[in-house]
């Protein structure tokens, strides 16, 4: 594997490689990328992308350059075959947090180094692993589990997340509008009554209802989004260990503050993963 761009094309062994080096690496800090540099290039903001990949570099003994798109300016200033032809022959690997699945696709294709998709339109792949990271650590990763997702289900996390669920058989339920449904080609089933959904649940996954790039939808999406709002209420219909997932930042928009801060939520175990995670796929990329 050259690039991670998708969690798609990963097969069980591969996943189970990343979560399997995510242990073994997850309280180490060794140099086992020693002069090694990633570029980390950011088209949208960022805290918990940009924070933890720069962490995670400095534990494998390795070095980060950040790039802003004020810097950059990729597709005016600067072309992507341009950017990727330079970049390369200064870096050991790239992440990238783009706008455009399609522009992420041109940067690897260009890139003689890793690329590391740190979120697109259509993906986030980093994000996901880490969501299944922690559900495997919650002892929900199994056949016939069954994880909820509710709001907008073209989010592009879910949808990263989806594959890899669907890899290993878990039970994916999407609670949303029709004109919500996820834009990918998996499995997975979408029920539109919230407590018919949540019913049962062993994980349940929520995100705000307007993501970077959506802004000017958001009077519409607020309006046709507000009733999928987890509340104490609906998290009552799951099971009592149930475990409550969000990417954050948190917009309260989908998701009440006591839900978010309950014994169920995992939501500050799950950002502590990006690190733990980013650094097993930094090193089976680069090493």
């Amino acid at each position: 594997m050259k690039d991670f761009l998708t969690t798609k094309n990963l097969n069980k062994e591969q996943i189970k490689e990343i979560l399997e080096t995510t242990d073994k690496l997850k309280d180490k800090k060794e140099p086992l990328l020693k002069g090694k540099t990633l570029a980390m290039y950011f088209e949208k903001p960022s805290l918990r992308t940009v924070v933890s990949f720069d962490v995670a570099m400095k534990h494998l003994g390795g070095h980060s350059v950040f790039l802003s798109d004020t810097q950059v300016r990729l597709g005016e200033r600067e072309s992507i075959k341009d950017f990727a032809s330079v970049l390369s022959r200064y870096v050991d690997g790239i992440m990238a947090r783009l706008f455009s699945h399609e522009s992420m696709l041109k940067l690897a294709e260009y890139a003689t180094v890793p690329v590391i998709n740190g979120l697109d339109d259509l993906e986030h792949p980093c994000q996901s692993l880490a969501d299944l990271y922690t559900i495997k650590n919650n002892d929900k990763l199994k056949e016939g589990s069954k994880i909820v997702f509710l709001g907008d289900g073209s989010n592009n996390t879910f949808q990263s997340l989806i594959y890899l669920c669907n890899t290993f058989g878990m039970n994916i339920v999407v609670s949303c509008p029709q004109k919500y449904k996820p834009k990918i080609d998996a499995e997975y089933k979408i029920i539109k009554d919230l407590e018919e959904a949540i019913k049962n649940a062993d994980v349940i996954y929520v995100d705000v209802f307007i993501s970077m790039g959506q802004e000017s939808e958001k009077e519409e999406r607020l309006k046709e989004l507000k009733d999928y709002k987890l509340t104490s209420n609906l998290l009552k219909l799951a099971k009592e260990d149930v475990i409550v997932l969000h990417p954050m930042p948190i917009k309260w928009h989908e998701i009440t503050e006591d839900v978010a801060y309950s014994k169920n939520s995992v939501i500050f175990d799950q950002a502590e993963n990006r690190l733990h995670v980013q650094k097993a796929i930094l090193y089976l990329l680069m090493k």
